[in-house]
């Protein structure tokens, strides 16, 4: 393997939620470190941006996903631009793309396996619109390995956090809600936990016309139903035992139509209760997954969860009080861009032929190389 040199990434993501595309300016060092140089969020032209949301609701055709995968292309080149316009240009771009279905069941037609997971955002239309090779599809190799192609952060938390001297839950809430238990002690692991944001923002467009309930002012003055915060809490996936990955595949617009059918009157109880899912879930899945195997010290908490207030001291209240609760701030880490770095983390190490996925944490039969190139 040549010597592992400083590069600069570019890195491309964006996640369940789709709120925009994360675009960010890595120096990515041979320790496996990572400095944000510069962060953008990139939004979605709104038209672009429905059309996502019509293929999540399962509304769209082949032609469709189609005609999207170049055009999200061209949305990711267009971020990517962006930075270069500033910065010049990067020695590769890395691309998470937008995920558009995520399948990791065992469930096999003619002894043929379906296992299996759909990014979209043509990675040659970023490579011939930005002059950049474009290293992108890091999820696929894992699933031919057996695994689940999620978590893929895990790789990055176990790189950042494993020689701090704690045992740390590294907690992302995005759209859907995943942790990563990293311990100088024990191997690393991880899982979805359930959802994040998704039932959150859904519900804040439904009742209240705002894409998301900033801070969570307006669960702030909602009180949790109980009853109903029971029913939730009912839901099979909660209790699947590791390893495991969701998404929107299963969280679907309908799912949560079904749920809000047995919902209290009052939207800000709705607001209320449906954070304290979140929270409660996340909770729940440490003491279930968890703590039977490893004592931890401090949860950090990441992604756009970490900004709800009222999500923030609801985990709180369900954590046990000897957990210290922080955020990637506390360690030198964008709250906002933590993905971000982390996809140019392991871009860096298809770019060096470095395996990059943790089968501990995804199921996979082995290590691998994830990734594919677009010169």
């Amino acid at each position: 393997m040549e010597d592992l040199q400083t590069k600069k990434v570019i890195a491309l993501m964006s996640g369940t939620s789709c709120d925009s595309i994360d675009a960010g300016l890595c120096e990515v060092h041979s320790d496996m470190s990572v400095k944000l140089i510069q962060g953008i969020n990139y939004k979605y032209p709104p038209h672009i941006q429905s059309k996502i949301f019509s293929i999540f609701r399962g509304d769209a055709g082949v032609k469709d996903i189609c005609l999207m995968n170049f055009a999200i292309g061209e949305c990711f080149a267009n971020a990517a631009n962006a930075l270069i316009a500033e910065f010049g240009k990067p020695d590769f771009i890395s691309s998470h793309g937008q995920t558009i279905y995520h399948y990791p069941y065992d469930e096999k037609i003619d002894d043929i396996s379906l296992k299996s997971t759909l990014q979209i955002g043509e990675s040659s239309v970023i490579a011939q619109k930005t002059g950049c090779m474009t290293i992108s599809n890091f999820r696929e190799a894992d699933i031919a390995q057996g695994g689940q192609g999620a978590p893929l952060v895990c790789f990055a938390d176990e790189k950042w956090f494993k020689n701090k001297g704690k045992n740390f839950a590294i907690q992302n809430i995005g759209g859907i809600s995943n942790v990563t238990v990293v311990s100088k002690d024990f191997d690393t692991f991880g899982f979805d936990t359930g959802l994040g944001n998704i039932m959150i923002d859904y519900c804040a467009n439904k009742y209240f016309s705002l894409p998301y309930d900033k801070d969570g002012k307006i669960a702030a003055q909602g009180i949790i139903n109980d009853s109903w915060l029971d029913i939730l809490l009912q839901d099979e996936y909660y209790s699947v035992e590791p390893p495991k990955s969701t998404g929107r595949e299963y969280f679907t617009p309908k799912y949560i139509e079904n749920a809000l059918k047995f919902a209290p009157e009052d939207p800000k109880d709705i607001m209320a209760t449906v954070t304290a899912l979140t929270a409660k879930t996340i909770a729940q899945s440490y003491e279930r997954f968890i703590y039977p195997q490893v004592g931890i010290h401090v949860a950090v908490i990441c992604g756009g969860g970490a900004y709800n207030k009222t999500l923030m001291k609801f985990l709180k209240s369900y954590l046990p009080s000897y957990i210290d609760l922080k955020t990637c701030e506390d360690y030198g880490i964008s709250n906002n861009f933590k993905e971000v770095m982390a996809f140019a983390l392991l871009g860096y190490c298809t770019y060096y032929g470095i395996p990059n996925n943790l089968p501990c944490c995804t199921g996979a039969k082995k290590r691998v190389v994830m990734g594919k190139v677009s010169y």
